[in-house]
């Protein structure tokens, strides 16, 4: 028999969002996992807030929300907020009530500053992969590295000489500006919407873009991110992180970073051995002089293995450019693109360890 089309919705509901979400979904083990680290975090975020005034929106909110934008590709704070009024789901990873309502979109310009400050992005990368080492322990001698450009929030037009004079008020998108022809570069000019972006290109093949450099280091068992680091697009930028992420190597104990071939220059690889590193980097035969690894290194069976394992690094590019939206950056300034740049790494482990170290419970 046909049902009939009644549009009298129900005045009253008595599922809760928990019941509603299904034992199986994927988001369960997720959420789990962010509650653990979040909760390790508690201290952290009781020295962002004052002990007076009124409460303020509860910071593991703030964090689990941006987590879903993050997750979900949605594009702004105040789209976010849009889906979490009418999404059950989304409320239910927050922790928000049927009936409760979500903030304005501008609550996340405040706390992000506080979140800066007290460094909270790295603090929740930690968090998250500590517990997953003791759950299933990720490699501590096998290393990979490598770099990306993530473009800058800045126009060309912005990227104008320093010793010019502020663009009128009366030209708006700047259709005066011209600058074909001109010779331009980061020690002369400067951008005037994001000052700490730098004119870089990725290779000789493409068209110089306002960047920033975004480097991951990866352990080559599990392709699980283990260390970030933002710096400003200089030509060396990439060698320069791999150097910092080195150094931060937990133990005194022998290790292998593997690289591509830009990271295959004499001084690198002296610098790597100084901090008892293996250098595993792809030879480059083509540099002037020759390569900076020779038969010593690469005929050892794990020098095979790392050029092997060092290519699932850029699966994680490819997600951070695609689900997480760091094609192109949505924030200025470069401690605020290096704290999303850590942030989004850090969720990207949380996918990565939902198959590592959970199993999801069906229901009967």
């Amino acid at each position: 028999m046909r049902g009939e089309d009644t549009q009298q919705s129900a005045m009253y509901s008595y599922l809760s969002p928990e019941q509603r979400v299904p034992l199986d979904h994927p988001l369960r083990p997720i959420r789990k996992m962010v509650d653990e680290a979040l909760e390790g975090l508690s201290a952290v975020f009781d020295g962002m807030y004052s002990a007076l005034g009124r409460p303020s929106i509860a910071p593991e909110k703030l964090l689990r929300a941006l987590l879903l934008q993050v997750l979900f590709s949605i594009r702004s704070e105040r789209l976010l907020m849009e889906q979490l009024e009418d999404n059950i789901l989304f409320r239910w990873f927050v922790g928000l009530n049927m009936d409760e309502p979500v903030w304005v979109p501008t609550v996340f310009t405040k706390n992000r500053e506080r979140m800066l400050e007290a460094e909270a992005a790295q603090r929740f990368f930690w968090a998250v992969l500590e517990p997953a080492e003791a759950r299933n322990p990720v490699s501590d001698e096998r290393f990979s590295v490598d770099g990306t450009l993530i473009e800058a929030w800045a126009g060309q037009k912005s990227f104008r000489a320093k010793d010019k004079p502020a663009l009128p008020p009366d030209d708006p998108g700047n259709p005066t500006i011209d600058f074909h022809g001109e010779k331009r570069s980061n020690e002369t000019h400067e951008s005037t919407t994001d000052p700490d972006a730098r004119l870089a290109r990725k290779s000789g093949g493409h068209e110089a873009k306002l960047a920033y450099s975004g480097n991951l280091m990866i352990e080559n068992r599990h392709g699980l991110v283990v260390d970030t680091e933002l710096l400003q697009p200089n030509g060396t930028a990439e060698r320069d992180a791999a150097l910092l992420m080195a150094e931060r190597i937990p133990g005194d104990h022998r290790v292998s970073l593997a690289g591509d071939k830009g990271y295959d220059t004499r001084d690198f690889v002296r610098e790597l051995r100084g901090m008892n590193v293996t250098p595993h980097v792809a030879q480059n035969e083509k540099r002037p002089g020759g390569s900076a690894i020779d038969g010593r290194t690469t005929r050892h069976p794990g020098y095979k293995i790392s050029q092997q394992k060092r290519k699932r690094i850029e699966e994680v590019f490819g997600w951070l450019k695609t689900v997480a939206m760091l094609r192109k950056t949505r924030l200025r300034g470069i401690f605020r693109v290096g704290w999303v740049f850590t942030f989004a790494a850090a969720v990207y482990n949380l996918v990565r360890l939902r198959n590592l170290v959970s199993t999801p419970v069906r229901s009967a």
